[in-house]
Protein backbone atom coordinates (compact mmCIF):
# COMPACT_ATOMS: atom_id res chain seq x y z
CA UNK A 1 0.00 0.00 0.00
CA UNK A 2 1.46 3.33 -1.09
CA UNK A 3 1.73 6.05 1.49
CA UNK A 4 0.75 9.63 0.89
CA UNK A 5 3.55 12.13 0.27
CA UNK A 6 4.65 13.99 3.38
CA UNK A 7 3.23 17.29 2.12
CA UNK A 8 -0.23 15.72 1.75
CA UNK A 9 -0.40 14.06 5.17
CA UNK A 10 -2.48 15.91 7.77
CA UNK A 11 -0.26 16.92 10.66
CA UNK A 12 -2.86 18.15 13.10
CA UNK A 13 -4.76 15.68 15.26
CA UNK A 14 -7.87 17.82 14.82
CA UNK A 15 -7.53 17.63 11.01
CA UNK A 16 -7.03 13.88 11.16
CA UNK A 17 -10.10 13.35 13.32
CA UNK A 18 -12.27 15.53 11.08
CA UNK A 19 -10.93 13.80 7.97
CA UNK A 20 -11.56 10.34 9.43
CA UNK A 21 -15.06 11.30 10.56
CA UNK A 22 -15.86 12.79 7.15
CA UNK A 23 -14.62 9.75 5.26
CA UNK A 24 -16.48 7.34 7.53
CA UNK A 25 -19.74 9.31 7.45
CA UNK A 26 -19.60 9.77 3.67
CA UNK A 27 -18.74 6.13 3.14
CA UNK A 28 -21.60 5.06 5.39
CA UNK A 29 -24.07 7.27 3.50
CA UNK A 30 -22.85 6.03 0.12
CA UNK A 31 -22.98 2.40 1.20
CA UNK A 32 -26.53 2.85 2.48
CA UNK A 33 -27.56 4.63 -0.71
CA UNK A 34 -25.90 2.01 -2.90
CA UNK A 35 -27.65 -0.74 -0.95
CA UNK A 36 -30.98 1.06 -1.34
CA UNK A 37 -30.32 1.63 -5.04
CA UNK A 38 -29.58 -2.05 -5.58
CA UNK A 39 -32.68 -3.11 -3.68
CA UNK A 40 -34.90 -0.66 -5.56
CA UNK A 41 -33.58 -1.76 -8.95
CA UNK A 42 -34.09 -5.37 -8.00
CA UNK A 43 -37.62 -4.61 -6.84
CA UNK A 44 -38.49 -2.68 -10.02
CA UNK A 45 -37.13 -5.44 -12.25
CA UNK A 46 -39.13 -7.92 -10.18
CA UNK A 47 -42.26 -5.90 -10.87
CA UNK A 48 -41.50 -5.98 -14.60
CA UNK A 49 -40.91 -9.74 -14.44
CA UNK A 50 -44.25 -10.24 -12.72
CA UNK A 51 -46.02 -8.32 -15.50
CA UNK A 52 -44.22 -10.33 -18.14
CA UNK A 53 -44.94 -13.73 -16.64
CA UNK A 54 -48.60 -12.85 -16.02
CA UNK A 55 -49.15 -12.00 -19.71
CA UNK A 56 -49.95 -14.88 -22.14
CA UNK A 57 -50.95 -14.32 -25.78
CA UNK A 58 -54.25 -16.20 -26.52
CA UNK A 59 -54.10 -19.24 -28.85
CA UNK A 60 -56.08 -17.65 -31.72
CA UNK A 61 -53.36 -14.98 -31.99
CA UNK A 62 -50.80 -17.67 -32.83
CA UNK A 63 -53.01 -19.00 -35.70
CA UNK A 64 -53.68 -15.54 -37.08
CA UNK A 65 -49.99 -14.69 -37.04
CA UNK A 66 -49.10 -18.02 -38.67
CA UNK A 67 -51.65 -17.47 -41.45
CA UNK A 68 -50.40 -13.95 -42.08
CA UNK A 69 -53.66 -12.34 -41.02
CA UNK A 70 -54.06 -9.68 -38.41
CA UNK A 71 -55.61 -10.95 -35.19
CA UNK A 72 -59.35 -10.78 -35.30
CA UNK A 73 -59.57 -9.26 -31.89
CA UNK A 74 -56.88 -6.70 -32.58
CA UNK A 75 -58.33 -3.16 -32.55
CA UNK A 76 -57.20 -0.58 -35.04
CA UNK A 77 -54.04 1.30 -34.13
CA UNK A 78 -55.91 4.54 -33.56
CA UNK A 79 -58.24 2.82 -31.06
CA UNK A 80 -55.55 0.82 -29.24
CA UNK A 81 -54.68 1.91 -25.73
CA UNK A 82 -51.02 2.81 -25.19
CA UNK A 83 -49.05 -0.06 -23.75
CA UNK A 84 -45.38 -0.87 -23.21
CA UNK A 85 -45.85 -4.54 -24.03
CA UNK A 86 -44.36 -5.84 -27.27
CA UNK A 87 -45.03 -9.41 -28.44
CA UNK A 88 -42.88 -11.18 -31.08
CA UNK A 89 -43.51 -14.59 -32.64
CA UNK A 90 -41.36 -17.42 -33.97
CA UNK A 91 -42.90 -19.88 -36.46
CA UNK A 92 -42.68 -23.65 -36.21
CA UNK A 93 -39.28 -23.62 -37.98
CA UNK A 94 -37.93 -21.20 -35.34
CA UNK A 95 -37.74 -18.17 -37.64
CA UNK A 96 -38.63 -14.73 -36.26
CA UNK A 97 -41.79 -13.43 -37.87
CA UNK A 98 -41.91 -9.76 -38.89
CA UNK A 99 -45.30 -9.17 -37.29
CA UNK A 100 -45.47 -8.05 -33.71
CA UNK A 101 -48.10 -6.84 -31.30
CA UNK A 102 -47.90 -3.65 -29.32
CA UNK A 103 -47.01 -0.05 -29.87
CA UNK A 104 -44.38 2.40 -28.73
CA UNK A 105 -40.90 3.43 -29.67
CA UNK A 106 -37.89 1.18 -29.75
CA UNK A 107 -37.54 -2.57 -30.14
CA UNK A 108 -35.49 -5.19 -28.34
CA UNK A 109 -32.62 -6.87 -30.13
CA UNK A 110 -33.90 -10.45 -30.65
CA UNK A 111 -32.17 -13.31 -32.41
CA UNK A 112 -33.46 -14.30 -35.88
CA UNK A 113 -33.90 -17.91 -34.82
CA UNK A 114 -35.07 -19.50 -31.61
CA UNK A 115 -31.91 -21.51 -31.21
CA UNK A 116 -29.73 -18.38 -31.48
CA UNK A 117 -31.77 -16.52 -28.88
CA UNK A 118 -31.28 -19.09 -26.12
CA UNK A 119 -34.41 -17.98 -24.24
CA UNK A 120 -35.96 -20.50 -21.87
CA UNK A 121 -39.70 -20.56 -21.35
CA UNK A 122 -40.92 -18.64 -18.32
CA UNK A 123 -37.43 -17.31 -17.40
CA UNK A 124 -37.07 -13.52 -17.81
CA UNK A 125 -33.88 -12.18 -19.38
CA UNK A 126 -32.46 -8.77 -20.25
CA UNK A 127 -31.54 -7.90 -23.83
CA UNK A 128 -30.24 -4.64 -25.29
CA UNK A 129 -32.37 -2.34 -27.41
CA UNK A 130 -32.11 -2.42 -31.20
CA UNK A 131 -31.32 1.27 -31.28
CA UNK A 132 -29.83 3.42 -28.51
CA UNK A 133 -28.39 2.39 -25.15
CA UNK A 134 -31.58 1.15 -23.49
CA UNK A 135 -32.46 -2.41 -22.51
CA UNK A 136 -35.54 -4.65 -22.51
CA UNK A 137 -36.80 -7.36 -20.25
CA UNK A 138 -38.12 -10.35 -22.23
CA UNK A 139 -39.70 -13.72 -21.44
CA UNK A 140 -40.41 -16.58 -23.88
CA UNK A 141 -43.54 -18.74 -24.00
CA UNK A 142 -44.48 -21.77 -26.17
CA UNK A 143 -47.63 -21.64 -28.27
CA UNK A 144 -49.60 -24.12 -30.38
CA UNK A 145 -48.17 -25.87 -33.47
CA UNK A 146 -44.58 -25.39 -32.35
CA UNK A 147 -44.74 -21.63 -32.39
CA UNK A 148 -43.19 -19.45 -29.66
CA UNK A 149 -43.91 -15.95 -28.44
CA UNK A 150 -41.55 -13.47 -26.78
CA UNK A 151 -43.13 -10.82 -24.57
CA UNK A 152 -40.96 -7.72 -23.98
CA UNK A 153 -41.12 -4.68 -21.73
CA UNK A 154 -38.67 -1.73 -21.86
CA UNK A 155 -36.55 -0.94 -18.75
CA UNK A 156 -36.58 2.80 -19.38
CA UNK A 157 -38.59 3.48 -16.22
CA UNK A 158 -36.22 1.35 -14.15
CA UNK A 159 -33.23 3.15 -15.63
CA UNK A 160 -34.75 6.57 -15.03
CA UNK A 161 -35.67 5.73 -11.43
CA UNK A 162 -32.26 4.31 -10.58
CA UNK A 163 -30.49 7.19 -12.32
CA UNK A 164 -32.40 9.75 -10.31
CA UNK A 165 -31.79 7.83 -7.11
CA UNK A 166 -28.10 7.62 -7.96
CA UNK A 167 -27.77 11.37 -8.44
CA UNK A 168 -29.79 11.92 -5.28
CA UNK A 169 -27.41 9.61 -3.36
CA UNK A 170 -24.37 11.46 -4.66
CA UNK A 171 -25.94 14.78 -3.63
CA UNK A 172 -26.72 13.41 -0.17
CA UNK A 173 -23.12 12.14 0.11
CA UNK A 174 -21.70 15.53 -0.84
CA UNK A 175 -23.98 17.36 1.60
CA UNK A 176 -23.08 14.86 4.31
CA UNK A 177 -19.35 15.31 3.69
CA UNK A 178 -19.67 19.10 3.82
CA UNK A 179 -21.82 18.99 6.95
CA UNK A 180 -19.55 16.56 8.76
CA UNK A 181 -16.52 18.64 7.82
CA UNK A 182 -18.04 21.83 9.21
CA UNK A 183 -19.93 20.47 12.22
CA UNK A 184 -17.32 17.79 12.91
CA UNK A 185 -14.56 20.38 12.92
CA UNK A 186 -16.45 22.45 15.48
CA UNK A 187 -17.26 19.37 17.59
CA UNK A 188 -13.67 18.09 17.50
CA UNK A 189 -12.35 21.56 18.33
CA UNK A 190 -14.71 21.71 21.31
CA UNK A 191 -13.89 18.17 22.40
CA UNK A 192 -10.14 18.75 22.18
CA UNK A 193 -10.26 22.00 24.16
CA UNK A 194 -9.12 20.27 27.41
CA UNK A 195 -6.25 18.67 25.49
CA UNK A 196 -5.37 22.09 24.11
CA UNK A 197 -5.19 23.43 27.67
CA UNK A 198 -2.84 20.56 28.55
CA UNK A 199 -0.71 21.56 25.56
CA UNK A 200 -0.58 25.20 26.67
CA UNK A 201 0.33 24.11 30.21
CA UNK A 202 3.12 21.92 28.88
CA UNK A 203 4.47 24.82 26.82
CA UNK A 204 4.40 27.08 29.88
CA UNK A 205 6.30 24.49 31.88
CA UNK A 206 8.81 24.07 29.06
CA UNK A 207 9.26 27.84 29.17
CA UNK A 208 10.36 27.64 32.81
CA UNK A 209 7.08 28.08 34.74
CA UNK A 210 7.40 24.85 36.73
CA UNK A 211 4.63 25.81 39.15
CA UNK A 212 1.95 25.32 36.48
CA UNK A 213 -0.52 22.43 36.73
CA UNK A 214 -3.22 20.94 34.53
CA UNK A 215 -6.68 21.99 35.70
CA UNK A 216 -8.70 19.24 33.94
CA UNK A 217 -8.19 16.24 36.25
CA UNK A 218 -11.52 14.43 36.14
CA UNK A 219 -10.93 10.66 36.40
CA UNK A 220 -14.03 10.03 34.25
CA UNK A 221 -12.47 11.29 30.99
CA UNK A 222 -9.37 10.33 29.05
CA UNK A 223 -8.07 13.91 29.09
CA UNK A 224 -8.75 14.11 32.84
CA UNK A 225 -6.77 10.94 33.46
CA UNK A 226 -4.02 12.35 31.24
CA UNK A 227 -4.08 15.50 33.38
CA UNK A 228 -3.76 13.45 36.57
CA UNK A 229 -0.81 11.51 35.14
CA UNK A 230 0.73 14.76 33.87
CA UNK A 231 0.41 16.45 37.27
CA UNK A 232 1.86 13.39 39.00
CA UNK A 233 4.79 13.45 36.60
CA UNK A 234 5.24 17.16 37.28
CA UNK A 235 5.21 16.61 41.04
CA UNK A 236 7.84 13.91 40.70
CA UNK A 237 9.88 16.13 38.39
CA UNK A 238 9.69 19.04 40.83
CA UNK A 239 10.65 16.76 43.71
CA UNK A 240 13.58 15.39 41.70
CA UNK A 241 14.72 18.91 40.80
CA UNK A 242 14.43 20.02 44.43
CA UNK A 243 16.38 16.96 45.56
CA UNK A 244 18.99 17.70 42.92
CA UNK A 245 19.23 21.32 44.05
CA UNK A 246 19.51 20.29 47.70
CA UNK A 247 22.12 17.69 46.82
CA UNK A 248 24.12 20.19 44.80
CA UNK A 249 23.92 22.77 47.58
CA UNK A 250 24.93 20.20 50.18
CA UNK A 251 27.75 18.99 47.93
CA UNK A 252 29.04 22.52 47.37
CA UNK A 253 28.77 23.24 51.06
CA UNK A 254 30.46 19.95 51.89
CA UNK A 255 33.32 20.63 49.50
CA UNK A 256 33.72 24.16 50.83
CA UNK A 257 33.64 22.99 54.45
CA UNK A 258 35.99 20.08 53.76
CA UNK A 259 38.38 22.40 51.95
CA UNK A 260 38.21 24.87 54.82
CA UNK A 261 38.82 22.18 57.44
CA UNK A 262 41.73 20.72 55.52
CA UNK A 263 43.21 24.09 54.65
CA UNK A 264 43.84 25.06 58.28
CA UNK A 265 46.08 22.08 59.21
CA UNK A 266 47.71 22.11 55.77
CA UNK A 267 48.55 25.79 56.19
CA UNK A 268 50.01 25.07 59.62
CA UNK A 269 52.03 22.14 58.30
CA UNK A 270 53.38 24.23 55.46
CA UNK A 271 54.22 27.15 57.73
CA UNK A 272 56.09 25.12 60.33
CA UNK A 273 57.88 23.06 57.65
CA UNK A 274 59.07 26.25 55.94
CA UNK A 275 60.11 27.62 59.33
CA UNK A 276 62.30 24.56 59.96
CA UNK A 277 63.80 24.80 56.46
CA UNK A 278 64.56 28.50 56.57
CA UNK A 279 65.94 28.58 60.12
CA UNK A 280 68.36 25.64 60.40
CA UNK A 281 70.00 27.17 63.50
CA UNK A 282 66.72 27.30 65.47
CA UNK A 283 66.99 26.58 69.18
CA UNK A 284 66.14 23.02 70.29
CA UNK A 285 63.11 24.25 72.24
CA UNK A 286 61.55 26.07 69.31
CA UNK A 287 62.41 23.16 66.99
CA UNK A 288 60.68 20.72 69.32
CA UNK A 289 57.66 23.03 69.55
CA UNK A 290 57.46 23.23 65.74
CA UNK A 291 57.68 19.43 65.50
CA UNK A 292 54.86 19.04 68.04
CA UNK A 293 52.65 21.49 66.17
CA UNK A 294 53.34 19.69 62.89
CA UNK A 295 52.41 16.37 64.52
CA UNK A 296 49.21 17.84 66.01
CA UNK A 297 48.05 19.30 62.70
CA UNK A 298 48.92 16.09 60.87
CA UNK A 299 46.93 14.10 63.43
CA UNK A 300 44.00 16.50 63.10
CA UNK A 301 44.08 16.20 59.30
CA UNK A 302 44.37 12.42 59.55
CA UNK A 303 41.32 12.22 61.83
CA UNK A 304 39.38 14.46 59.46
CA UNK A 305 40.25 12.30 56.47
CA UNK A 306 39.34 9.15 58.42
CA UNK A 307 35.95 10.65 59.28
CA UNK A 308 35.27 11.56 55.66
CA UNK A 309 36.33 8.09 54.54
CA UNK A 310 34.01 6.53 57.12
CA UNK A 311 31.07 8.63 55.94
CA UNK A 312 31.73 7.62 52.32
CA UNK A 313 32.07 3.96 53.33
CA UNK A 314 28.82 4.01 55.28
CA UNK A 315 27.02 5.61 52.34
CA UNK A 316 28.30 3.02 49.88
CA UNK A 317 27.81 -0.03 52.10
CA UNK A 318 24.44 0.23 53.86
CA UNK A 319 24.38 -3.50 54.62
CA UNK A 320 26.12 -3.49 58.01
CA UNK A 321 27.09 -6.86 59.50
CA UNK A 322 24.84 -7.41 62.51
CA UNK A 323 25.44 -9.45 65.59
CA UNK A 324 24.14 -9.58 69.15
CA UNK A 325 25.19 -6.55 71.18
CA UNK A 326 24.71 -5.99 74.93
CA UNK A 327 23.71 -2.33 74.88
CA UNK A 328 24.04 -1.96 78.67
CA UNK A 329 27.65 -3.19 78.65
CA UNK A 330 28.34 -1.07 75.56
CA UNK A 331 27.07 2.02 77.38
CA UNK A 332 29.12 1.23 80.49
CA UNK A 333 32.32 0.78 78.45
CA UNK A 334 31.69 4.03 76.57
CA UNK A 335 31.16 5.90 79.84
CA UNK A 336 34.43 4.52 81.16
CA UNK A 337 36.32 5.56 78.03
CA UNK A 338 34.76 9.03 78.11
CA UNK A 339 35.73 9.46 81.79
CA UNK A 340 39.36 9.01 80.75
CA UNK A 341 39.07 11.66 78.03
CA UNK A 342 37.09 14.04 80.25
CA UNK A 343 38.30 13.40 83.82
CA UNK A 344 36.41 16.33 85.30
CA UNK A 345 33.02 15.09 84.09
CA UNK A 346 30.48 13.10 86.04
CA UNK A 347 28.61 10.70 83.76
CA UNK A 348 26.00 8.36 85.24
CA UNK A 349 24.22 5.30 83.86
CA UNK A 350 20.50 4.84 84.54
CA UNK A 351 17.52 2.88 83.17
CA UNK A 352 15.27 4.41 80.56
CA UNK A 353 12.12 5.90 82.11
CA UNK A 354 9.20 6.70 79.77
CA UNK A 355 5.53 7.10 80.47
CA UNK A 356 4.72 4.94 77.44
CA UNK A 357 7.91 2.87 77.49
CA UNK A 358 8.95 -0.38 79.09
CA UNK A 359 11.40 0.98 81.62
CA UNK A 360 11.12 -0.77 84.99
CA UNK A 361 13.34 1.56 87.03
CA UNK A 362 16.13 -1.04 87.19
CA UNK A 363 19.10 -1.61 84.94
CA UNK A 364 18.45 -4.74 82.92
CA UNK A 365 20.38 -6.33 80.14
CA UNK A 366 19.20 -4.98 76.79
CA UNK A 367 20.44 -7.08 73.89
CA UNK A 368 20.19 -5.55 70.45
CA UNK A 369 21.60 -6.34 67.05
CA UNK A 370 24.30 -4.44 65.20
CA UNK A 371 28.00 -3.79 64.77
CA UNK A 372 29.55 -3.29 68.25
CA UNK A 373 32.43 -1.14 66.98
CA UNK A 374 30.17 1.24 65.04
CA UNK A 375 27.66 1.51 67.90
CA UNK A 376 30.53 2.21 70.31
CA UNK A 377 31.66 5.00 67.98
CA UNK A 378 28.14 6.49 68.06
CA UNK A 379 28.15 6.55 71.88
CA UNK A 380 31.66 7.96 71.95
CA UNK A 381 30.62 10.80 69.62
CA UNK A 382 27.48 11.54 71.66
CA UNK A 383 29.39 11.60 74.97
CA UNK A 384 32.20 13.76 73.53
CA UNK A 385 29.59 16.11 72.13
CA UNK A 386 27.84 16.39 75.52
CA UNK A 387 31.07 16.98 77.39
CA UNK A 388 32.36 19.53 74.87
CA UNK A 389 29.23 21.66 74.48
CA UNK A 390 28.04 21.90 78.09
CA UNK A 391 29.48 23.83 81.04
CA UNK A 392 31.97 21.94 83.24
CA UNK A 393 29.44 21.43 86.02
CA UNK A 394 26.62 20.14 83.79
CA UNK A 395 25.35 16.63 84.48
CA UNK A 396 25.42 13.96 81.78
CA UNK A 397 23.31 10.80 82.02
CA UNK A 398 23.13 7.72 79.83
CA UNK A 399 19.82 5.82 79.75
CA UNK A 400 19.44 2.30 78.40
CA UNK A 401 16.14 0.48 77.83
CA UNK A 402 13.32 -0.33 75.41
CA UNK A 403 10.19 1.52 74.32
CA UNK A 404 7.29 1.56 71.90
CA UNK A 405 7.78 4.03 69.05
CA UNK A 406 5.53 7.07 69.36
CA UNK A 407 5.61 10.87 69.49
CA UNK A 408 5.78 10.92 73.31
CA UNK A 409 8.43 8.21 73.60
CA UNK A 410 10.75 8.37 70.60
CA UNK A 411 11.30 7.25 67.04
CA UNK A 412 8.50 9.43 65.63
CA UNK A 413 8.52 13.08 64.57
CA UNK A 414 6.99 15.78 66.71
CA UNK A 415 7.47 19.45 67.44
CA UNK A 416 10.83 20.21 69.08
CA UNK A 417 12.40 16.95 67.82
CA UNK A 418 14.89 16.80 64.95
CA UNK A 419 16.52 13.93 63.12
CA UNK A 420 18.33 13.30 59.86
CA UNK A 421 16.66 9.89 59.42
CA UNK A 422 13.09 8.82 58.71
CA UNK A 423 10.64 7.99 61.49
CA UNK A 424 10.29 4.39 62.62
CA UNK A 425 6.97 2.50 62.29
CA UNK A 426 4.54 3.67 64.95
CA UNK A 427 4.02 1.22 67.81
CA UNK A 428 7.09 -0.83 66.93
CA UNK A 429 9.38 -1.98 69.75
CA UNK A 430 12.86 -0.42 69.80
CA UNK A 431 15.97 -0.55 71.99
CA UNK A 432 17.28 2.83 73.12
CA UNK A 433 20.52 4.39 74.34
CA UNK A 434 19.92 7.98 75.37
CA UNK A 435 22.52 10.61 76.28
CA UNK A 436 20.95 13.45 78.25
CA UNK A 437 22.58 16.61 79.64
CA UNK A 438 21.22 19.59 81.55
CA UNK A 439 23.26 22.14 79.61
CA UNK A 440 21.98 25.28 77.87
CA UNK A 441 20.38 23.33 75.01
CA UNK A 442 20.13 24.44 71.40
CA UNK A 443 18.02 26.94 69.54
CA UNK A 444 15.61 25.53 66.93
CA UNK A 445 17.87 26.79 64.15
CA UNK A 446 20.92 25.04 65.61
CA UNK A 447 18.88 21.88 66.25
CA UNK A 448 17.85 21.70 62.59
CA UNK A 449 21.50 21.79 61.46
CA UNK A 450 23.14 19.76 64.21
CA UNK A 451 23.27 16.57 62.07
CA UNK A 452 24.73 18.37 59.03
CA UNK A 453 28.32 17.68 58.10
CA UNK A 454 30.88 20.19 59.37
CA UNK A 455 28.26 22.00 61.46
CA UNK A 456 29.54 23.05 64.87
CA UNK A 457 27.46 24.81 67.45
CA UNK A 458 29.01 27.22 69.91
CA UNK A 459 30.95 25.22 72.53
CA UNK A 460 30.67 25.60 76.25
CA UNK A 461 32.76 28.22 78.01
CA UNK A 462 36.37 27.21 78.23
CA UNK A 463 36.31 24.90 75.19
CA UNK A 464 38.27 25.87 72.05
CA UNK A 465 36.14 27.28 69.28
CA UNK A 466 37.57 24.98 66.63
CA UNK A 467 37.44 21.77 68.69
CA UNK A 468 36.20 18.85 66.61
CA UNK A 469 35.55 18.62 62.89
CA UNK A 470 31.76 18.87 62.93
CA UNK A 471 31.42 15.33 61.55
CA UNK A 472 30.71 13.38 64.75
CA UNK A 473 26.92 13.65 64.78
CA UNK A 474 26.73 13.19 60.98
CA UNK A 475 28.70 9.93 61.35
CA UNK A 476 26.54 8.82 64.29
CA UNK A 477 23.33 9.50 62.34
CA UNK A 478 24.62 7.62 59.28
CA UNK A 479 25.55 4.60 61.42
CA UNK A 480 22.09 4.63 63.03
CA UNK A 481 20.40 4.61 59.61
CA UNK A 482 22.70 1.80 58.46
CA UNK A 483 21.35 -0.25 61.41
CA UNK A 484 17.74 0.41 60.43
CA UNK A 485 17.25 2.87 63.29
CA UNK A 486 17.67 6.57 63.76
CA UNK A 487 19.39 9.20 65.88
CA UNK A 488 17.20 12.03 67.11
CA UNK A 489 17.44 15.08 69.34
CA UNK A 490 14.99 16.59 71.79
CA UNK A 491 16.12 20.03 72.91
CA UNK A 492 15.20 23.62 73.55
CA UNK A 493 16.90 26.75 74.85
CA UNK A 494 17.68 26.19 78.54
CA UNK A 495 16.29 22.62 78.46
CA UNK A 496 19.45 20.67 77.75
CA UNK A 497 19.86 18.07 75.00
CA UNK A 498 18.63 14.49 74.79
CA UNK A 499 20.27 12.53 71.96
CA UNK A 500 18.45 9.23 71.45
CA UNK A 501 19.79 6.25 69.49
CA UNK A 502 16.96 3.88 68.56
CA UNK A 503 17.54 0.40 67.15
CA UNK A 504 14.72 -1.92 66.00
CA UNK A 505 14.10 -4.69 68.49
CA UNK A 506 13.38 -7.17 65.67
CA UNK A 507 15.37 -7.90 62.51
CA UNK A 508 16.26 -4.62 60.81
Amino acid sequence: MRRLPARLRPRSLRTRLVLIATVLATAAVLVCQATGLTLMRSWLIGQVDDRLTDFRPPSPVYRDIASGRAPAHRPPDHEALPSDFRVYFYDAEGELLPDSLGSGRGTPRLARTVTAGGLADGRPATVPAEDGDGSWRVVADSGPDGMRAVVALPLDTVRDATSRLLWFSLAIGAVTAAGVTLLGGAAVRLGLRPLTRVEHTARSIAGGRLEQKVADTSPDTEVGRLGIAFNTMLDQLRAALHRKDRTERRLRRFMADAGHELRTPLTSLQGFAELLLHEPHMSPGRRREAHELIAQNADRMSRLVDSLFLLAKLGEAPGTEHGPVDLLSLAADSIAASAVRHPGRRITLAPLERGEGDGSGELDVVEGSGDPDQLAQVLANLLDNACTHTPPGARVQVHVGSLRVGPRTGGADRQGRTSAGPALPGGARAHVIEVVDDGPGLTPEDARQVFDRFYRAAPASGAPRDSGSGLGLAIASTIAEAHGGRLELDTGPGEGCAFRLLLPAGPS
